[in-house]
């Protein structure tokens, strides 16, 4: 595995400026070391330039390899890495592969104790199905009802993520994760937004929570990012869920706040209902109403902002401080949705 300039191509997209591990010889040398020894003892060696992706929350390398156990053939892996506050999903990736496997990528794998994952190919992202096929919303139902489904069966599991270092952000609990992200953008240099703005927030916040905690659904892994580049759809009928790095042990009907707001803009309002209800589908049967599970999803949706807010500090150490106001800023427009009285579902 050749680390010149000439085997790279390097995507900083928007971000020329930040500073993450890639830039470090001493760790592009260990990372990728690591990567090339995983995959020789998986019969795979590499077969062309490596695709750089550099961001100030991640790096992925995407590394052409061909040849297997199973017969010569040609496709790519994902070498991930993350920060320290994001460096749970590595070891939350391959117990997800053990928990639920039929919804999730298998990784090839993982160095829990630096955060890196080796992943393989997913196949198609759901996106690119999005964009062949003529438009229509029914197209997210049955991978709602497949992520509701691999919620439902890791309730039994959030002690272990939480364990596993995945932040924890349960229902009753909200309230102080606002706290600590309101706490990160009065910290930042020249926040956008005054964060007294955000304090007014807290009554409101307690007394959703409340309510949503009143209803008694538990708490499981909530994905907080799920829009259409989150999944793959490697085959009919089956989906598959990853990029784990902003996951939380929360209220699981928060995760609906991402996809909700893509169909929204992609479809019109007028088809949230019935992919609110496929969403819910799974969830029926538990002793709870129809109308108790959709004022649930509704409180929770609006409740969602907190776990994308959040998610902004999650950066590499020694962010710039546009980075970290340009996340502050990111942070108090989430959290300020709070008040909105615009209803999304």
């Amino acid at each position: 595995m050749h680390d010149d300039n000439t085997s790279q191509v390097i995507d900083r997209g928007q971000h020329e400026g930040a500073k993450t591990p890639w830039d470090q010889e001493t760790w592009r040398h260990a990372a990728l070391g690591w990567a090339r020894r995983e995959l020789a003892a998986r019969g795979l060696r590499e077969t062309g330039r490596l695709g750089v992706r550099l961001r100030p929350w991640s790096v992925l390398v995407r590394i052409p390899v061909e040849g297997s156990r199973e017969g010569p053939r040609r496709t790519a892996v994902w070498l991930k890495a993350n920060p320290p506050a994001g460096a749970f999903e590595a070891p939350l990736t391959a117990a997800l592969a053990r928990w639920v496997p039929e919804y999730v990528l298998e990784p090839l794998a993982v160095d829990a104790d630096r955060g890196w994952s080796l992943l393989p190919h997913g196949g198609e992202l759901f996106r690119q199905v999005l964009d062949r096929t003529p438009a229509d919303p029914r197209a997210w139902e049955e991978p709602l009802r497949q992520y509701a489904t691999m919620q439902r069966a890791l309730i039994p599991h959030t002690k272990e993520l939480e364990q596993l270092g995945v932040p924890s952000a349960r229902t009753t609990a909200l309230p102080e994760v606002f706290d600590k992200v309101v706490q990160f953008i009065e910290t930042t240099t020249e926040p956008d937004i005054a964060p007294a703005q955000l304090h007014a927030l807290r009554p409101l916040l307690r007394e959703l929570c409340a309510e949503l905690a009143e209803l008694g659904i538990p708490d499981s892994l909530d994905h907080s990012d799920l829009h259409d580049g989150q999944l793959f759809h490697p085959e009919p009928g089956r989906y598959t869920f990853f990029d784990w790095g902003d996951a939380a042990v929360s209220h699981p009907f928060c995760s609906f706040l991402v996809p909700a707001g893509r169909v929204r803009e992609r479809y019109g309002p007028e088809a949230l209902p019935r992919l609110r209800d496929a969403y819910l589908e799974p969830w029926t049967g538990n002793g709870h109403s129809a109308p108790e599970l959709r004022r649930a999803l509704t409180l929770a949706t609006r409740l969602g902002v907190i776990g994308r807010a959040a998610a902004w500090n999650r950066h590499f150490p020694g962010a710039s401080a546009a980075t970290r106001t340009a996340g502050a800023t990111e942070s108090a427009k989430s959290l300020l949705k709070l008040s909105s009285d615009e209803p999304l579902l």
